[in-house]
């Protein structure tokens, strides 16, 4: 049976920039190896799965898979979708219209805001469906992570930011690097990795500096995806929940509304805007925002008839 499809570049404007994604429609009737590979056919960072809401007040349930495994949440396929769904339900807007999509994804429900406006791509934002924790594991060494990025010791940390470990869904391992010249020599070496991480899971390495290349971006980031079935991922949402957690721990932001725009995907020639916004209460961090925009650059059919077998 041939199932619709649309692939959409996320946290962009522009087509063939951002993080693709692609978006099965009707996915009912799809089992889980099924799912698992289409998505290593489409071989993108994620493939989203829609299918109809447990819930019916909700908009949809998804499935979202990476080439390699299944994962409970993600923030690229979760402002894809968002918006798509916005655009399916509403078509072709005359004047600005905002609109609410609730999606049942592993991790939970998830609200989501979409904006519609004929003049300009659609944006989405969506609250994270767990606030960010940090993880109590190891990591490896200062001088370990660097030899496994190809880095000098020296080139790990700035100001009071050092390694961590924080999820909101999925976990990741954080590693702050001095600047730009630092973030652009890195090269991770998955087997020196593995090994430094020793009885630990090798998480997917994120690395960041406060220095960026547009004067109205906050932090500059790169994302390599150990375990994810990927190299390096252009915009990683669920990276951008849980970095929450960091700037909540090291830059200890006052009470109230704080937003930053996180680069990413500059290295790989897709360049990335993530909008995260954080709410402080006393010091504590009680609400995370995660927001960007889609635009559609590709739609058909695939033919799933066989995908089980």
């Amino acid at each position: 049976m041939k199932r619709r499809y649309v692939v959409l570049d996320v946290f962009t404007s522009r087509p063939l920039e951002g993080n693709p994604l692609a978006v099965v429609l009707d996915a009912d009737d799809l089992d889980t190896q099924a799912m698992q590979r289409i998505a290593r056919e489409f071989n993108l960072s994620e493939t989203v799965f829609v299918r109809r809401a447990v819930h019916p007040a909700h908009s949809a349930e998804v499935r979202i898979f990476t080439p390699g495994r299944e994962l409970p949440f993600a923030g690229h396929p979760t402002v894809g979708t968002a918006a798509l769904l916005a655009e399916e339900r509403f078509g072709d807007v005359a004047k600005a219209i905002d609109a609410v999509v609730v999606l049942e994804e592993k991790v939970g429900v998830v609200r989501a805001a979409v904006r519609l406006d004929p003049s300009r791509p659609t944006f989405a934002e969506f609250d994270a469906p767990r606030l960010p924790l940090a993880v109590r594991a190891d990591l490896p060494s200062k001088g370990a992570i660097a030899d496994a990025l190809g880095l000098d010791a020296a080139d790990i940390g700035f100001e009071n930011h050092v390694p961590t470990i924080h999820e909101a869904g999925v976990p990741f391992a954080f590693v702050p690097l001095a600047g730009l010249e630092a973030i652009r020599r890195a090269r991770l070496d998955v087997s020196s990795w593995k090994s430094a991480c020793g009885q630990n899971e090798a998480l997917p390495v994120y690395l960041y500096c406060r220095e960026t290349i547009h004067h109205d971006s906050t932090f500059h980031a790169r994302m390599f995806g150990v375990g994810f079935g990927i190299g390096e991922d252009p915009a990683t949402g669920a990276a951008a929940a849980a970095f929450a957690g960091v700037i909540t721990r090291f830059d200890q932001p006052t009470k109230g509304s704080h937003s930053h725009c996180i680069e990413q995907g500059f290295e790989m020639g897709r360049p990335s805007l993530i909008d995260l916004a954080l709410e402080i209460d006393g010091k504590e961090l009680v609400a995370v925002r995660i927001g960007g925009s889609a635009v559609r650059v590709a739609e058909g059919t695939i033919d799933v008839s066989r995908a089980s077998v």
